[in-house]
């Protein structure tokens, strides 16, 4: 028995460094797979453009920030599918919600609430939120009481619910483009108005590197007093640094992209704003549609590892008939995930229409095959019971990093189905293999 410390001891320090450090940090290794994809596709689309053009043109903060606005909303309907995913089931049907809602909440602005409310009435935009929200999570709810009550299979609901929600996307406005938007609510899409500034974002900056150091330190506080193993302290130093790195390297590319020359001088005009002799230069910082894919994140985190109800969904994901024995409501917490994934949808619909300031029945065409593949790429296992709210998040850039270089690459919209397909059965693929190979270890 005595034998036993210094052999372990010895082991410790014969396991490869790089082990031996993702061991004591604790940072999940597909995360780093995925973060390492991410930044192949980007340096390979920067030098692919270089060589091409003669300039690269990914690795730019116009790119960059614009990569960031046009992820926003697959981001925050991927958060959603996570769960869904987990417990088995999947939605085929968010893009056509998105296209209906846009409609509704696109002829409540420009049709209804004008005339009843005033033309620049300033709740329009709220109220809009609001029908946007409910009318998804009505759909949500629908089609997970036809899965929890009748028995119907998610597949085969949401598909059915795909093609019904997009016909009556068409059906409100007879096919026509609904426009323009209420102003505040056009906001919502980002662009130079729809942005915090650079000093709103280097202010959130810093709010959100004093989170990581207190969320580290609760973390720590937390695992003594359950008398867990804690991480070395060095350990929690590099997960620190890095994260504020990350964070603040974030705020300086998106303060690194500046507004339009034109609007520039538009807005310099109306507020009677000497323009200097190169031009007047205002950094556009963090955009709106950003802000809250990373709240939804954040609340979808939470919602997934702080809660009851979140402890549910994965056990009823890992073991259905396990979680029912145990007391589970699982029909009630299906609907309850289908509603979430369809007021999500909701918000979605707002970032969408808004950034395009005009809602059309099209809206959202395709955006569940994004959605679930963002959710795959990011680690969500289709055989249920796993999957991270962050994997999602990278998952979507991913996603969008593809369509965005291969946009820039000239390439049509045909091949970039195309390259998606091929990345989502990929993923799928490595998906099953790492489930069969710790199944052997």
């Amino acid at each position: 028995m005595a034998s036993a410390a210094p052999s372990a001891t010895s082991a410790a320090l014969n396991e490869p460094a790089i082990r031996r450090f993702l061991r004591a940090t604790e940072v999940d290794t597909r995360m780093l797979g995925m973060m390492g994809a991410l930044a192949l596709i980007w340096i390979g689309f920067h030098v692919y453009t270089l060589i091409s053009s003669g300039e690269g043109l990914f690795l730019t903060p116009r790119n960059l920030w614009n990569l960031s606005v046009q992820t926003s909303s697959i981001a925050v309907m991927a958060t959603g599918m996570v769960l869904i995913i987990v417990m088995r089931h999947i939605d085929l049907s968010v893009g056509s919600i998105v296209g209906f809602v846009s409609t509704i909440i696109g002829v409540a602005q420009v049709r209804f609430l004008p005339v009843y409310l005033g033309l620049d009435n300033p709740t329009i935009w709220i109220i809009a939120i609001v029908i946007a929200l409910a009318v998804g999570a009505a759909i949500g709810a629908f089609h997970g009481s036809l899965v929890a009550y009748l028995g119907i299979p998610a597949f085969i609901v949401t598909l059915g619910g795909q093609l019904f929600w997009r016909g009556a996307a068409w059906w409100v406005t007879a096919g026509q483009t609904i426009a323009p938007l209420d102003d505040r609510f056009a906001l919502m899409g980002g662009g130079p108005h729809g942005s915090i500034g650079a000093t709103a974002s280097w202010i959130l900056a810093a709010i959100c590197c004093v989170g990581i150091v207190f969320g580290l330190y609760a973390g720590r506080q937390r695992r003594a007093r359950f008398r867990f193993p804690q991480r070395p302290m060095w350990a929690e130093y590099v997960l620190a640094v890095v994260g504020c790195f990350f964070v603040l390297g974030a705020t300086l590319i998106v303060n690194s992209y500046p507004w339009p020359e034109r609007v520039a001088a538009a807005y310099a005009e109306a507020n009677n704003i000497p323009v200097p002799e190169g031009g007047l230069i205002i950094p556009t910082g963090y955009a709106i549609p950003v802000l809250i894919a990373v709240a939804t994140g954040l609340v979808m985190t939470f919602l997934a590892r702080r809660t009851r109800f979140g402890r549910y969904v994965y056990a009823i994901g890992g073991n259905p008939e396990a979680a029912e024995l145990a007391g589970v409501n699982t029909k009630t917490i299906t609907i309850l995930v289908f509603a979430l994934m369809g007021a999500l949808a909701g918000i979605a619909a707002c970032i969408d229409s808004a950034r395009l300031d005009s809602a059309t029945n099209v809206l959202g065409q395709f955006d569940e095959l994004y959605v679930i593949a963002a959710a795959v790429i990011g680690g969500t296992s289709l055989a249920g019971g796993v999957g991270t709210i962050y994997g999602a998040l990278i998952g979507a850039l991913v996603i969008q990093s593809l369509q965005s270089g291969m946009v820039l690459l000239g390439f049509d919209s045909a091949f970039q189905q195309m390259v998606v397909g091929v990345v989502l059965v990929g993923a799928v693929g490595l998906d099953t293999f790492y489930r069969r190979r710790t199944a052997k270890g």
